[in-house]
């Protein structure tokens, strides 16, 4: 007989893009995400990823690895890694070296999380002199990079030292089919961005536990599942939050010049009927509300997907709001807080 899933039942963890909000700096971005970090330790979060961006005013996690030895370094237990690294931006030995390095500085704590989009636009594509291949080869630098790790062979030509025989556990991250087929073939566990890609998360989760094969890692699918949620004291102050994701998206429709995070706002005060209708179809499915609405929303999300954990994104301004917000989701949904 199968339990449905629900709070308390799958396991909860932190997506962080460093937000740079507008009146701050990267350093304090860092900051804030060093100290987030620190409370979703001490709340029971099972891992903090981070994720890489690049040419984005708003975001300071570009440099993925250097954030996640930050983070590793000032938490003790929690899980640290990528949400993900965008593999075709990078040579495979790097990255070996780079996750190895972290693994051998924090054991038992770093995760590797591999997308294949550029996260970028073409003309960054370039300036990080990568080959344009579109994502195609990703299957290829994808197995480069696991054979890095894999136990010292002494035909090896090329070893990553620290990286060859540490067991740096692999997720692949996608918003669609690709990632999710291959990472069941390959038995490999897969996290979907249900947060920015809302129409493809049930067809991808398909694909991935129907293709998926047993491996030396996993003997059955494990899904992660990334929603964006807010919470607060009431429905309406977490809907007035809100509207700084909000603002995130009408820039990407208006097609705009990236910047900084912004401070929430009335945007039917500045966004036409269509733009808003825009928005908030793409943010359908974000979860906002006090404690009792976000956890009634988290328990349909965790039912209709039938996620083994989810990743949360909580784009606010303010980061003492944000930092009450993962709180008060922490209370919902993990018990045996450290606190």
């Amino acid at each position: 007989m199968t339990t449905t899933k629900k709070l308390g039942n799958v396991k909860l963890s932190i997506l962080d893009l460093a937000p740079i909000v507008e009146g701050s700096t990267a350093s304090d971005a860092l900051r804030n995400s060093l100290d987030l970090a620190q409370h979703a330790e001490k709340w029971g979060y099972t891992r903090y990823w981070v994720a890489e961006h690049h040419s984005m005013p708003g975001i300071a996690s570009s440099a993925t690895s250097l954030v996640i030895g930050h983070i590793a370094g000032g938490t003790s237990t929690i899980r640290v890694g990528s949400g993900g690294i965008m593999l075709p931006n990078h040579a495979p030995l790097v990255i070996a070296e780079q996750f190895g390095t972290l693994e051998s500085l924090y054991p038992g704590r770093i995760d590797l999380g591999l997308g294949r989009a550029p996260g970028s636009d073409r003309q960054t594509m370039m300036a990080l002199r990568r080959d344009l291949y579109g994502g195609e080869n990703f299957p290829a630098m994808l197995e480069e990079l696991r054979g890095f790790f894999r136990g010292p062979e002494s035909e090896k030509a090329v070893r990553a030292v620290p990286g060859e025989g540490l067991d740096v556990p692999i997720w692949l991250l996608g918003s669609s089919d690709f990632s999710a087929r291959l990472a069941g073939e390959l038995g490999l566990p897969f996290g979907f961005a249900s947060h920015f890609s809302p129409d493809f998360t049930l067809p991808a989760l398909d694909i991935y536990r129907s293709s998926f094969k047993p491996s030396a890692y996993l003997d059955k699918p494990y899904a992660m599942v990334g929603v964006n949620a807010i919470a607060a004291d009431t429905d309406e102050h977490a809907e007035w939050l809100g509207t700084t994701l909000e603002q995130q998206f009408l820039n990407l429709i208006r097609g705009g010049v990236p910047r900084k995070i912004q401070p929430p706002a009335d945007l039917e005060g500045f966004a036409n009927p269509y733009e808003l209708t825009a928005v908030r179809n793409q943010l359908r499915t974000a979860i906002k509300g006090s404690p009792q609405t976000v956890e009634a929303k988290l328990n349909a999300f965790i039912e209709q997907t039938d996620a083994d954990e989810v990743i949360i994104n909580c784009a606010i301004y303010d980061h003492q709001e944000r930092l009450k917000s993962y709180e008060l989701i922490a209370q919902l949904g993990l018990s045996g807080s450290k606190e």
